[in-house]
């Protein structure tokens, strides 16, 4: 680490937790986020503040005034910009020494294996279930973990799958593929602006704790919000043993 490096990270460096040895760990990194969004925008700000080496962001569409509401990673002016070139104009002026790549895709299962498989941590920030459980089972497979956050209207929801843990259940076990769920989206239902800023910074303290090894990452737990009251649910969440996309896992 430089004298820059060591000035501009000085904060993260005095805590305990974290240390030079922490940080160096964070700049090594490379996070995969899913979704450049309203979850994507705060999650990728705080990843590439706190010096994540490579971020990689996977969104195939572009800005759009209704986004700006929310998504505090793009601007006026950039509407009608993809939202990876846009996220990566935002992170690059707050740090220029990371690597952001920025990809306009859809990604489908190959992809994602691929994708996962050179990343050291996970964001799922997408807002349907069927990218959800393609970025799990990709994850589990490739032995990555998985940060996951969603938020409509007045209600958000956080939790962390890391199956590298033989405990720790993977999504699939909270949410079976085959399950009937609906699928609400925010255009329809609208979502308070705030709350995906505080899921999503929540989503970058999870994989920064997970990248440096500071504290204890919420796996096997289900955090809920209710931002009508402001108040937390944590329900614990057991491994199904007889899970169609982890319990093959040794």
């Amino acid at each position: 680490m430089n004298d820059q490096q060591l000035l501009r990270y000085s904060r993260h460096i005095l805590l305990d937790e974290v240390g030079i040895e922490g940080q160096a760990r964070v700049l090594d990194a490379h996070a995969l986020i899913i979704g450049a969004g309203g979850l994507g925008s705060p999650a990728a700000l705080y990843l590439a503040a706190s010096g994540v080496g490579r971020i990689t962001l996977v969104d195939d569409d572009v800005v759009d005034l209704t986004n700006l509401q929310r998504q505090v990673m793009h601007t006026t002016v950039r509407v009608g910009m993809t939202k990876v070139e846009s996220g990566r104009e935002a992170l690059l002026q707050i740090n220029p020494e990371i690597e952001v790549a920025a990809l306009r895709e859809r990604v489908d299962a190959a992809r994602l294996a691929e994708l996962v498989g050179a990343a050291d941590v996970v964001l799922d920030c997408s807002d349907n279930f069927a990218t959800r459980h393609a970025v799990n089972r990709a994850c589990v497979h490739a032995r990555v973990p998985l940060v996951s956050g969603a938020v409509i209207r007045f209600d958000g929801q956080l939790s962390v799958f890391d199956v590298r843990d033989p405990a720790s259940p993977c999504y699939a076990c909270l949410f079976p593929e085959d399950s009937e769920f609906e699928e609400v989206a925010c255009s329809t239902m609208g979502v308070f602006a705030p709350l995906v800023g505080v899921v999503g910074a929540m989503q970058a303290t999870e994989a920064l704790k997970l990248l440096s090894g500071a504290g204890r990452p919420i796996a096997g737990r289900l955090l809920m919000l209710d931002g009508r009251a402001m108040e937390w649910t944590d329900i614990g969440i057991a491994r199904n043993p007889a899970c169609p996309v982890c319990a093959a896992r040794t």
